[in-house]
This record gives structure tokens, sequence and C-alpha cells, in this order.
């Protein structure tokens, strides 16, 4: 016999429904907000770096540090931020980090001294590093049809295209009042995302412990291979400090691996390093931002110090460039629908390395709009491929460890960040000209990017293609 369905009960299912949507799109604005602020956090101080400079009378690599102090806590805590994602639910896990967030990004607007200013980064990095994991796993909770999923990721992949590209503009704009608005400016948008998740409904919790070691391991291990790559740039590979810096990174490297193979309750599990799809999206990711983060630096310091552009003029030169990567993100997610999302990965490449080596082709005479137009498909490349290798990470995951993937895969791109910075400047700053310097390290980002785009090939298709 068949219950009929009443009126009332009808009215109480639309109204549901309608509080979902609510609840969805809330989670989804929250989530893409998050992820714009701290994208953009990571980019928008280079165009700033010679005004920072001048103010604190910092070298080279002081600046590298403002640079790195922020990828390198991201880098060396995403790891556990997955883990603790999972473990205290997604959307207090998201609250917690971007609160930490803005009060470092405040602490950096106030910062008196080039000190207190990388003690500062080393906070946002540490509420950035809660926000990704936990960002991507509350999007999964509020869309559980895979297909609704991989749109939403689009669209909070967009958020953080769009804050990569935008950084430097924004740098460029914001340093006219002073190079500290490109830290305050992160204040209304943090408290308009907090905002919008007091509409999402709590996250439930998993039992999962925290890895001490594990932890602690990555975080020496990161910091000294940063450390290690930076003071080369200035004393040479050969330099006892360098060296010294290089062991502890290899012993704490082969510790860490000991802790997640034996230990009882490893943040990273050994068997999710081997999945074939994990350790793949890692490399990807890594190679993608080995080029952008190291295109973005290299460009900001040389358009400033070898084109003699102000940092407006270095900001407005990024725009055509932040134009196109929005586009090209948004149209990932048809790209993928249409092709799948393994050739929108390895055609999002392809265009990058394209971009990348011709760039290196014009001399310092060339006209700075050729430089311009360049920037573009470098860009929107690496926009194209982002989605592709988020969705197919988290289509071939379990749910359960959805935080603790998405935590591996961003940590792997922020250390691409943060060694294109150090290693690259560690480049510029042995090389006579700053322009070879450039073209070396834009060719050591191409040729990357031309191998994992081949390794691409070993991925399997999504289950929604």
């Amino acid at each position: 016999m068949t219950t009929p369905v009443t009126q009332s009960g009808a009215s109480t299912a639309v109204l549901g429904d309608r509080a979902g949507r609510r609840h969805s799109a809330a989670a989804l604005a929250a989530a893409l907000l998050g992820f714009f602020v701290m994208t953009l956090d990571a980019l928008i101080v280079n165009v700033a770096l010679p005004d920072i400079g001048g103010a604190f009378s910092s070298d080279m690599s002081g600046l590298e540090w403002v640079v790195d102090g922020y990828t390198l806590t991201f880098a060396a805590l995403l790891l556990s931020a997955g883990t603790v994602s999972d473990r205290i639910g997604a959307r207090q896990a998201f609250g917690a980090g971007l609160a930490v967030f803005v009060i470092g990004s405040a602490a950096c607007g106030l910062a008196p001294n080039l000190g207190v200013l990388v003690v500062a980064r080393l906070v946002q990095g540490a509420g950035a590093a809660v926000i990704v994991p936990a960002s991507l796993a509350l999007i999964r909770e509020a869309f559980p049809d895979p297909a609704k999923r991989a749109r939403a990721i689009s669209v909070w992949a967009l958020g953080g295209s769009v804050g990569s590209a935008a950084g430097p503009v924004a740098g460029g704009l914001l340093t006219i009042i002073s190079w500290r608005m490109i830290f305050f400016v992160n204040l209304p948008v943090g408290l308009l995302a907090l905002y919008l998740l007091t509409r999402v409904p709590r996250s439930a919790r998993r039992e999962a412990p925290f890895d001490w070691v594990g932890q602690g391991m990555a975080v020496v291990a990161m910091g000294a291979l940063t450390y290690g790559a930076i003071e080369a740039g200035v004393d040479g590979l050969g330099a006892p400090r360098v060296l010294v810096a290089f062991v502890v990174t290899v012993a704490a490297a082969v510790v860490f691996l000991i802790a997640q193979a034996r230990g009882k309750h490893p943040m990273v599990p050994l068997s999710l390093l081997r999945h074939r799809t994990m350790a793949i999206a890692a490399l990807i990711g890594f190679a993608l931002n080995v080029a952008f983060y190291g295109m973005i630096f290299m460009l900001s310091l040389y358009l400033q110090q070898a084109r003699g552009l102000s940092a407006l003029g270095t900001g407005l030169a990024f725009l055509p460039m932040a134009a196109m990567t929005g586009v090209a993100s948004m149209s990932a997610h048809r790209i993928s629908a249409r092709l799948g999302a393994r050739a929108a990965i390895i055609i999002g490449q392809g265009i990058m390395v394209t971009g990348l080596i011709l760039l290196c082709l014009p001399s310092l005479s060339a006209p700075t709009w050729l430089l311009i137009l360049l920037m573009i498909p470098a860009g929107a490349g690496g926009a194209l491929a982002v989605p592709g290798v988020t969705a197919v990470l988290l289509d071939h995951m379990p749910a359960e460890r959805a935080g603790t993937a998405s935590g591996v895969l961003n940590t792997s791109r922020q250390v691409g960040g943060a060694l294109a910075v150090a290693v690259f400047g560690a480049l510029v700053a042995n090389q006579g000209q700053f322009l070879h310097g450039m073209r070396v390290s834009l060719l050591i980002a191409a040729a990357l990017l031309v191998t994992t785009a081949m390794t691409t090939l070993l991925l399997r298709h999504s289950h929604d293609q």
C-alpha cells in the first residue's frame, strides 16, 4: 500500500531543499573567498618587494624570506591540516584557519621591521594551510553529487586562479597608497567569508589522532630545504651552513618516512602516497606552481629593476594575463567535460610551456607590451590545468580521505612555489645579468612541465567522464 504525500509533507520537502541549496551556496561562496584571499596573498607581495626592501633596507635573501615565509609554513602544515579538517570537521577547521589568517594579515600590515614581517607571514601561512583542505572538504560535504561537485570545484578553482593572477595587479595598485595595504586588504574579504560560514551547518567530526612526529619532521625538512636553497644564493652551495641545512633536510625526511611507515596514526599514510593518482597529481601540482610562482617572482623584479617600471606599472602589466587566466579557469570544466580531465591537464601544461619558452626570447630592448602578451599563455595554461587535477584526485579518493589527499596535493604545490622563489632567486644572484638568470629559471620550469605533461598520460579518467 502506497502512503500518500500530503501537502504539508511536500511543502516541508520543498523548504528543506531550498535550505539545502542556500547552505550549499554559502559553503561554496565561503570556500571560494577563503581560497581567493589566501592565494591572492601568496602573490600580491611580489610587486611590492622593492618597496618593502627599501623600507627595511633588505637584500635579496631577505625579500625571498618575505615570500617564502608564507609558503613555507603553508606547505609544511598542509599535511596535518588535512587531518585536522577531517578530525574537527570541515566547517570548524575552515573558520579557525581563516581567523588565524586574518590576524596574521593585520600583523603583517603593522610590522615595524623585516623580522616581525617574516614572523607574521609565517602566521598567515599557518592559517592558509588549514583553509585549503578544509575548503575542499567543505565543498565535498555541500555537493555529494559528483557532477555538481565538479562544477563547484571549478568555481572554487576560479577563486584561486583569479587570486593568483590578480595578486600582482592588486599589489601594484595598493602599493601606490602603501605596501602595507597589500596585507590590510585581506581583512574585509576574510571577515565576509567568516560571515558566510555562519550560514553553513556544523560539520561532523571523525576520529583522527594527530601525528606529532610526522608533522615536526615535515616542518624541519621543508624549513631546512628552503633555508639551504635561499642561502645558497648568497654563500654558494659549498658553504658550511648550506651543506648542514641540506643534511638536516635529508635526515628529517628519512625520519618522516619512517614515522609514516611505522606509526600507528600517520598523518600521510604511505598507501596514499603510493596511490598512482595521488602521486601523479602531486607531481603535476608541484610543477605548475614552480612555473607560475617562479614566473611571477622573476617578472615582478625584472620589470621594476631592469626595465624601470613602477609598482603600479608592473601590476598593470600583469592585468591581461589576469583576465585571460580567469577566462581559462571558467572554461576548464567545459573542456574537461568534452575532452576529459586528463586532456585538459595536458593541454593546460602544453600552453604554459609554450608561454614560458616564448618569455625567454625577447631581449632587454624589446618593447614591454611584447612581454605582456607572452605572459598570457603562461598564466592561462596553468588555470586550465588546475581544476582538472583537483577533480581527478577527489574523484578517486574516498570521502574520509578527502581532506588528507587535498592536503598532500596542495603541499606539493606550495613546496613547488617556495623552491621556485628560493632556487630562481639564487640563480639570479649568481648571474652577472638578471635577464640570463631569468631565462635559465623559466627554461627549468618549462622542462619540468614537459615531464609532468607526459606523466599525465598515466592518470585514470574521472568516474563522471
